[in-house]
């Protein structure tokens, strides 16, 4: 097989480059049209209970999750020129295309009753910008009487008062939305510095959108980023610019190829995805790393460059094989979780990962045949350097420091269990933004003076046509909503009853001691002046009912807080919803975008650890292939293990819960760092041949030979994701120092753990099962014969 493939690299070299060259040309036009998600893609998949509740809610009374809010805080708001100023701002933002309705104390509607028509008028307070602040402080006594926005729109107590912007769907759903965003922003800037008031922003469609478009400005810097790192590390070892500008053409090679992959399948750049391109380009100068080692060590030995290029395609190219399939498989595992957002992550990754080893397997060795030869300061550093002294120095340990290798194992292990006991599994709907973001900041602001701005949604079927107009329901109803009041996580509640109150107060002319409840006779009364719902246009009223009557809604607003506490208020509330509704007459569910997080997380959660399991799995059997021996197979994934197991003792340690931005960690870390086993197990098994079964020297001339490339490859990936550090998503930075760390003990268990097990264990493991591998993929010993390559104008010594 891979004489036949180093035969078709090096013989066609030409034709193989233009149709690398014209596949990627496709490919790249359809990665130009890869775009940003906005949309938070569900965590559930769309048969589950909660999935489908929450559909038929939408349905009913649509989208929650679509205002934007701007909290103002300033006790003179009422002055003539500062409500002015508002009022402006209101009607401004109100005109711009892509906003649906904006709700101030500049716009804040009251129901006026209108014996004349026997109904009610919805009307704005302020119908007319004032021009007196007796104007002004009679519009504030009645917006201060209206009791149904104290604690919605605004809060007395503390002067701060919100301002509603809804945004249209159809909006949120285009590249038009960061436009929109950017609009609104300009125009509250410049009320802010007119007016010398501070404004907060939030609400989910605003830290979407401004989470969208960091993710699409780090996409670009952290590419940028790993570039210039990679470049840099690579000169290092080298020391050519060849081993550096050849690898780069590679690397944006198979970034465009991820690129265009996505936008192929239809997939958009989210959160998680936006960490592939820098992921794939460590990755692909890691297989650069092993390539080049490689070919510089052969022509060190012969000087024969067409030769050396075979058996880098031979030796290295079957070793490569199998640890791209095993991190491929790290990722793919992810596809069995079921979630859309981690299917397209584990495709994608899984698939570029195959790509990107192809095309490096190809274009390494076409681009250095067409190259002079290596010259001496290029494979100076396989002799004397620090590295090679370093590997001397860990063939020694190995050789003669075995035992405190245990012993230190043994202590990390006894640390390592003790902090897995300190982690927590927790979550929130805003959770990768940083505390110090303004982002951040703003939502604690109007969590303080409001309790939250995350939805959540208690649905109501009365099970029969006209149920909601009953008295004893709208009881019912009222009843709930003082005990959500008792929850200091959740804002104050609106629904049906609280409309009734409104609509009781501006049947007796707006008096504020009328804001209660109707009797059945005022009832009545009040009802035949409500408006007739018209069509599919939002009321006052069927925002909150539905045609039919049958079914109503109780809207609040939820702190960000954890699964925890959110399961908790879930469980609490549930007991109490069923000591105030009869199960047989009324079907209430606890609904909206909180609950529905709640339920995706922790089935996400426990997929990413089944995940986890089969990537563990998977990996095996790939490895059983190749070393057959399943003692050496368990003996090589201890190594690889270990990692795992200290880095979530790490997050233990530092409070970091297990989250899906950091559970992915140990699928990520566990593909990538088993790399190095596979590696030195390869030439650990040839080199038996070569050194007729003797363990020791195979042991020693394995480490030798596979120590530069472990440790070049592992500063590569680390300096490769420690990058992610920089980002401004929680998630992403830990999972930057994370798996950072997670290479950093993987190397050293590699180095110094593995190959002092093997020599502890020798003949127990090193069985004839391992020296005859299940599936033969390759001859290690078979070399091809130069002259059946007919490589054009190039002769065996390099000279072209």
């Amino acid at each position: 097989m891979w004489i036949y493939l180093v035969r078709h690299i090096l013989r066609y070299r030409l034709i193989n480059l233009i149709v690398i060259a014209l596949l990627t040309g496709i490919i790249g036009y359809f990665a130009l049209k890869v775009q940003v998600s906005y949309d938070a893609a569900s965590l559930l998949p769309p048969h589950d209970s909660a999935s489908i509740v929450y559909s038929e809610f939408k349905d009913r009374f649509g989208k929650d999750g679509s205002v934007m809010f701007i909290g103002i805080q300033d006790e003179n708001i009422f002055n003539l020129d500062k409500f002015n100023g508002l009022y402006d701002l209101t009607f401004n933002i109100k005109a711009i295309d892509g906003v649906e309705e904006v709700v101030s104390l500049g716009r804040i509607f009251n129901l006026v009753r209108n014996d004349s028509i026997k109904k009610f008028d919805f009307k704005p307070v302020s119908q007319k910008k004032p021009t007196t602040q007796q104007e002004c402080d009679s519009i504030r006594s009645v917006i201060y009487s209206l009791k149904m926005y104290d604690g919605l729109l605004y809060n007395k107590e503390t002067h701060v008062s919100l301002m509603m912007i809804t945004l249209e769907e159809s909006k949120l759903k285009t590249k038009e939305r960061i436009n929109l965003i950017r609009e609104i922003k300009s125009k509250v800037e410049r009320f802010s510095q007119q007016t010398d008031i501070a404004v907060h922003y939030s609400g989910l469609p605003y830290i979407r959108i401004i989470t969208a478009k960091k993710l699409e400005d780090e996409l670009l810097f952290f590419v940028v980023l790993a570039m210039i790192i990679t470049s840099i590390i690579l000169l290092i070892f080298f020391r050519s610019f060849k081993a550096v500008i050849f690898p780069m053409m590679i690397v944006m090679i198979c970034v465009l190829w991820l690129l265009g992959t996505m936008s192929l399948l239809g997939y958009k750049i989210t959160l998680l995805t936006s960490v592939l391109p820098p992921l794939l380009i460590v990755i692909v100068v890691e297989n650069c790393i092993f390539l080049l080692n490689k070919y510089y060590d052969e022509y060190r030995s012969h000087g024969n460059k067409v030769k050396s290029l075979s058996r880098v395609v031979q030796r290295i190219g079957n070793a490569n094989l199998l640890t791209n399939a095993t991190t491929a498989a790290g990722f793919a595992a992810f596809i069995v979780t079921g979630n859309k957002l981690l299917v397209e992550f584990g495709v994608i990754a899984s698939i570029s990962i195959l790509v990107a080893y192809i095309l490096t397997l190809f274009l390494i060795p076409i681009f250095f045949s067409y190259l002079p030869p290596p010259k001496k300061r290029h494979t100076k550093h396989l002799d004397q350097s620090n590295v090679s002294k370093l590997i001397a120095k860990i063939v020694n340990v190995v050789l003669t420091r075995r035992n405190p290798i245990y012993i230190i194992l043994a202590v990390i292990l006894v640390i390592a269990i003790f902090g897995i006991t300190k982690l927590e599994t927790t979550g929130k709907i805003v959770d990768d933004i940083p505390k110090k973001d303004i982002i951040y900041k703003d939502l604690m602001f109007l969590e303080k003076h409001f309790n939250g701005v995350m939805p959540f949604e208690i649905s109501i079927d009365t099970k029969k046509k006209k149920g909601v107009q009953k008295l004893s329901t709208i009881k019912k109803i009222d009843q709930l909503e003082q005990v959500l009041a008792t929850y200091p996580e959740l804002s104050k509640s609106i629904s049906v009853a609280e409309v009734l109150k409104f609509s009781k107060q501006a049947f007796y002319r707006g008096k504020e001691s009328m804001y209660s409840l109707p009797n059945n006779q005022e009832k009545n009364f009040i009802l035949r002046y409500i408006p007739a719902q018209e069509g599919n246009k939002r009321t006052i009223l069927n925002s909150f009912i539905d045609s039919t009557m049958q079914y109503t809604r109780i809207s609040t607003q939820m702190a960000n807080i954890g699964t925890y506490e959110i399961q908790r208020i879930k469980d609490d509330l549930r007991l109490k919803i069923d000591s105030i509704f009869n199960k047989e007459k009324f079907d209430v569910q606890i609904t909206g975008t909180s609950v529905v997080f709640l339920k995706g997380y922790r089935l996400l959660v426990k997929n990413l650890f089944t995940s986890l399991l089969l990537a563990l799995l998977i990996i095996t059997v790939l490895m059983a292939l190749l070393f057959t021996s399943i003692r050496m197979i368990l003996i090589s994934l201890v190594p690889n293990i270990i990692p795992l197991l200290t880095t979530a003792a790490m997050m233990g340690y530092l409070g970091i819960s297990i989250k899906p931005s950091t559970v992915l960690i140990f699928s990520i870390a566990l593909g990538i760092s088993v790399d190095n086993a596979i590696h030195f197990l390869s030439r650990y098994r040839l080199q038996l041949k070569l050194n007729n079964w003797r363990i020791k020297d195979s042991v020693i001339a394995a480490l030798k030979e596979t120590g530069f490339s472990m440790i070049y490859s592992s500063v590569v990936l680390f300096f490769g994701f420690i990058i992610f550090v920089l980002s401004s998503f929680g998630g992403t930075e830990s999972l930057g120092y994370l798996i950072a760390f997670t290479l950093v003990v993987a190397l050293f268990s590699n180095l110094f753990l593995l190959p002092s097990l093997i020599l502890t264990l020798d003949k127990r493991i090193t069985t004839k099962t391992f020296k005859e591998p299940l599936l033969e993929i390759f001859d290690e010993e078979e070399d091809i014969e130069l002259d059946e390559l007919e490589i054009e104008q190039i002769d065996t010594r390099g000279s072209a």
